[in-house]
């Protein structure tokens, strides 16, 4: 991976990795030497973490979190949060301090973490402030290096454990550096406070309060006095004016661009919300699930940024838009959320992830009473790792335990026997913060939330890329002078990204591993990496027989479990009549693919193809035409005439696709064209001669039904003709399937017999 040295300011310095290096990382690498909080509210795993219900916290059944080398990460960013919450753990604090920058596109290739006291603080010159310094650095060799890989995952390849010094015991550790902040949650109850006229001594009194403890604020009063100082004169300064030429420039560039201010627009005090074209678009299509990022609050962003994402029809990251949040009151989000929705024509999400801060769950409410809301799962793991931080010191096994009660559980029934058993053996029944996550766990727990639809692949992945979308572009040492810039880079790449999965697509067909024609029409119609979920969905229903438990009524109920597995049972009711299936595991009320349950029952009914009722068109390959999702799902109304601004949006969507279609070639240019003149034409007319256009519209709309019917019965002919052959094809896919199947069968009664033989003759 080709890199290249940056330059170095006044506060930085070259630097080089250790002995280890080879020739390609050993270049010019830049040094940062900030000691802010390196926490996230969603990657405080390895990328070994569980991806499936069946998979330990760290991949290989072994409850120890502790960082070796070659352990993978997702992105360099988990490596960062997971190395920080070791630390804490441990008893030291954490600092980012050299990384390396890739020739071919500038990002971050190689990062080394380091314990804060790492190195020697450097001798001060002339013009230095004569005051001293308490001696913070003294050459600690601790930290982790982490190396990007070509798979795109980042893997440890430099690990130091020893510290020459003492480690901070566990009642102290809220008080280092990289553990010490004020949280999202605490600032937005600090504004609502302040507002309200309470003083620091006050505030920290219920902050205290709320957290059961003063080692449980994270912060000290001193920090609540400086933040609430900070907070009466919070601007975005003079890098605000580079935001501002940003909005106005867009406002002229692009007629489809909204903006909003809560205050002047002349003065940057006011939080901003904005929305591109593309952003706008992107919610007609993938708009049924978005998640509210607010990173920046946990991590100590030196620039509030907080977008709106969700996911597009390749399981990528994609924009909704972006807001700057200089004030965190109830009523700041409740304008953020009205605007962005009014941005977004009204139309409400099916769900909204957010974290728990119960100033943004209040404006939620308020905002979205109809949308399911949901917390960050990893949000709450993080918080955990503060309030029971005693509890992790002490018992190195508890976080196993309590992400495999969370991750694992597979009924609701499980879940609450799982936590009681885990409450009860460490004593936590009278921990009030355990107590309040436990009473929202409908908002974040799995097992709770698997019954409407998230867009993620399973329950457990829980919302782990939260803020992938600008990751490598936007951190917590982005200033707001070049935060414009880092955006229009992050839309870039991810627009580059999205055009490149759309190519191999299109461009290439997958390896089918079946003769079912089930797998060959998703091929056709799923993108590349959903069609990969579908076909593991589907091989694996050959080791998951179907049995009838139930066939009296409408539906009929089945038992399907995986050879040998009979104590991890699913339960499908199927309608034949309608094709239409249930199962509960509920994958795809959560992520839209059916699951292998669903697909077990097909099997053994002869449903060949897969039921319309169970392709979204969100991801297909076609999913950028016309409007994905259904506000019926939500019983929201939907678009009609009866409104000039129902009118204009419809007008304008038809209006962005016809201008894409039709800039495709020269050709396709000049025919768009003479049929723009020619709609003005007709339009003008109808504005001239409304009543005559309208009198003699019944005409025309009945030649075109007339003929719509002629071509209608033309293509059911053509359809039953194809359905024949179809038919045909499926019935000898079926034949053959069902031979291979008892041959399987066969295979297994041979292979009992032989090991009851073994048995008998050992006996003997």
């Amino acid at each position: 991976m080709d890199s290249e040295p940056l330059n170095i300011d006044s506060d930085n310095q070259v630097a080089e990795f250790g002995e280890e290096d080879d020739a390609a990382t050993a270049l010019h690498l830049q040094h940062t030497d900030h000691s802010y909080d390196i926490f996230d509210d969603h990657l405080v795993q390895p990328s070994n973490s569980p991806r499936s219900r069946d998979d330990f916290p760290n991949g290989d059944g072994d409850p120890s979190l502790e960082p070796y080398e070659g352990m993978e990460f997702d992105s360099e960013q988990a490596s960062r949060i997971f190395y920080n919450s070791y630390a804490r753990r441990v008893g030291f604090s954490t600092r980012v301090s050299v990384y390396q920058r890739s020739r071919r596109d500038g990002s971050i290739i190689c990062r080394q973490i380091v314990c804060s006291r790492e190195g020697f603080r450097r001798n001060g010159g002339e013009n230095r402030s004569k005051r001293q310094r308490t001696v913070t650095r003294v050459g600690c060799k601790a930290q982790m290096t982490v190396k990007k890989q070509t798979s795109g995952r980042w893997a440890v390849s430099k690990l130091v454990k020893e510290h020459n010094h003492e480690l901070v015991p566990p009642d102290r550790v809220h008080c280092l550096r990289s553990h010490r902040h004020v949280s999202g949650p605490a600032r937005s109850l600090i504004d609502t406070l302040q507002a309200a006229g309470m003083g620091p001594s006050g505030v920290m009194s219920v902050l205290i309060k709320e957290s059961g403890g003063i080692n449980n604020v994270g912060f000290t009063k001193v920090d609540c006095q400086n933040y609430m100082s900070s907070s009466r004169q919070r601007t975005l300064g003079s890098g605000g004016q580079v935001v501002f030429d940003y909005l106005k420039r867009m406002q002229v560039e692009d007629p489809d661009f909204f903006c909003a201010v809560q205050g002047d627009f002349e003065n940057s005090t006011g939080n901003i919300f904005w929305a591109d074209a593309n952003s706008r678009m992107n919610y007609d299509y993938f708009g049924d699930t978005v998640t509210f990022d607010t990173t920046y609050r946990t991590n100590r962003y030196r620039v509030p940024f907080a977008p709106f994402t969700g996911w597009n029809h390749h399981g990528q990251p994609v924009l909704f838009g972006c807001a700057l949040l200089l004030n965190e009151s109830e009523s700041s989000f409740v304008w953020l959320f009205q605007t962005w929705l009014a941005a977004m024509s009204s139309r409400y999400p099916v769900s909204l992830t957010t974290d728990q801060d119960r100033i943004i769950r209040a404006a939620v409410v308020h905002v979205f009473p109809r949308t399911r809301h949901r917390f960050c799962k990893w949000n709450v793991f993080r918080e955990a790792q503060e309030k029971l931080s005693d509890i992790y010191h002490s018992h190195p096994t508890f976080e196993a335990e309590l992400l495999k009660c969370i991750n694992v559980t597979e009924t609701i029934e499980e879940f609450e026997s799982c936590w009681e058993s885990l409450v009860h053996r460490y004593d936590l029944g009278d921990n009030e913060w355990l107590q309040s996550i436990y009473d929202a766990r409908q908002q974040w727990v799995p097992v709770f939330i698997q019954d409407t639809f998230f867009g993620e692949m399973s329950a457990t992945q829980g919302s782990d890329n939260i803020n992938s979308y600008f990751d490598g572009y936007i951190n917590a040492s982005t200033s707001i002078q070049v935060l414009i810039k880092q955006y229009e880079k992050a839309i870039a790449t991810r627009h580059e990204k999205e055009v490149k999965a759309d190519y191999d697509t299109m461009n290439s067909s997958p390896i089918l591993r079946t003769p079912s024609p089930m797998e060959k029409q998703a091929a056709k119609l799923y993108t590349r990496i959903i069609f990969m979920k579908f076909q593991e969905e589907l091989v694996e229903t050959l080791a998951y027989p179907a049995t009838v438990v139930d066939d009296t009524g409408s539906e009929t109920m089945y038992r399907v479990a995986k050879f040998g597995e009979d104590h991890k049972m699913h339960s499908v009711k199927f309608n034949a009549f309608e094709k239409k299936a249930r199962c509960s595991c509920q994958l795809f009320e959560f992520s839209g693919i059916i699951c292998r349950h669903i697909l077990a029952v097909f099997r053994v009914t002869n449903v060949l193809t897969l039921p319309s009722h169970y392709i979204l068109k969100r991801w297909t390959k076609n999913a950028r035409s016309g409007v994905v999702w259904d506000e019926n799902t939500l019983g929201l109304p939907n678009d009609s005439q009866d409104s000039t601004a129902a009118r204009y949006d419809n007008l304008r969507r038809e209006a962005i696709k016809y201008v894409e279609e039709g800039a495709e070639s020269v050709h396709v240019y000049n025919v768009a064209m003479d049929a723009l003149h020619e709609a003005a034409n007709e339009v003008a007319a109808a504005k001239k001669h409304g009543i005559a256009i309208a009198q003699n519209t019944p005409v025309n709309c009945s030649q075109k039904l007339q003929s719509c019917t002629m071509d209608q019965d033309k293509k059911i002919e053509r359809l039953a003709a194809e359905l024949e052959i179809s038919s045909q094809q499926c019935e000898a896919y079926r034949e053959k399937l069902l031979a291979v199947l008892k041959d399987m069968e066969e295979q297994k009664l041979k292979i009992s017999v032989n090991v009851q033989n073994v048995r008998l003759n050992l006996k003997i």
